[in-house]
């Protein structure tokens, strides 16, 4: 790992965008599923609270104009990127990797690659496009100026780099953003997050004609490095390199060995029982 990566790593555990469960205590996801980690890559912006404000701006400004959405959202990460060493650094590394790469204009999509997309675009000197879940896409200028919304073949032969948060599976990218560019006549070859799961999505990618790179993957050696420097313990260690192996034998083998713990879910209420209700409907548990 560089120094730059290093440097993310670190950045993921100060910001408490990675966070890992204690052995006997897994995180519920929305799914009704567990796991033993959870991230929130939009914390690298310099931790909860500012991320959370700009996610709530970014919210607001969806339910006007989107024309005037890039501006006001990639206005507030410049400010916010010379005012944040952490968040600065990150994103100084972002456009360090993307110095290698061709593409004549970045892309983003609907709402947490906003908090990156923008800010590699201006630095770079490239127009943005904006993305929206409703495959809708607007044009601005690398100063965010220009706003247009693109239609038909806009955006023929442009190679574009598509900016993501966080890469899972890529989901995302098969069913909105890919399909959105292309069908604007767009290039796109490659691809930049932030933060690579490592749980197949590159591969999906690759299948797509995508080649990902990242600034930080999540595989084995980084868990390793991590529980060497005292982020994480060994118990942790082997929790997540159970589920990364095997999720729903991860999930079986902590319910054998916590009989009770559906029941103590199903009693706190909350989304932890709706979570836990789910995991039951699906079959992951009983309630007995």
């Amino acid at each position: 790992m560089n120094t730059q990566a290093t440097q993310v790593a670190e950045a993921l555990f100060r910001t408490e965008a990675l966070k890992v469960a204690p052995a006997d205590r897994p995180f519920w996801y929305t799914s009704g599923t567990l796991g033993p980690y959870f991230i929130n890559t939009h914390y690298l912006f310099g931790g909860e609270a500012p991320a959370k404000a700009l996610l709530a701006l970014i919210d607001s400004a969806l339910t006007g104009d989107h024309l005037a959405l890039p501006a006001q959202i990639g206005q507030a990460c410049l400010a916010h990127y010379r005012e944040d060493p952490l968040y600065a650094a990150v994103m100084d590394y972002a456009v360090e990797l993307a110095s290698g790469l061709d593409f004549d204009a970045v892309s983003g999509g609907e709402r947490r690659d906003f908090f990156f997309s923008y800010v590699l675009a201006a630095r770079c000197g490239r127009p943005h496009i904006t993305l929206f879940k409703d495959m809708s896409a607007v044009w601005t200028d690398a100063d965010f100026s220009g706003a247009r919304h693109l239609a038909g073949d806009d955006l023929a032969g442009l190679r574009v780099l598509h900016v993501a948060d966080l890469v899972t599976e890529a989901s995302s990218y098969i069913r909105n953003w890919l399909p959105a560019l292309r069908g604007l006549g767009a290039c796109v070859k490659d691809s930049l997050a932030v933060v690579d799961r490592s749980q197949g999505g590159k591969e999906v990618l690759a299948e797509a004609g995508v080649a990902l790179y990242s600034l930080i993957e999540l595989d084995e050696a980084f868990f390793e490095a991590a529980r060497a420097k005292g982020q994480i313990n060994l118990a942790q260690e082997a929790g997540i390199l159970a589920f990364r192996e095997a999720p729903r034998k991860f999930m079986a083998d902590f319910f054998q060995a916590h009989p009770d713990f559906i029941k103590g879910e199903l009693a706190a209420g909350g989304k932890a029982a709706e979570r836990a209700q789910r995991a039951i409907e699906l079959g992951f548990a009983t309630a007995e």
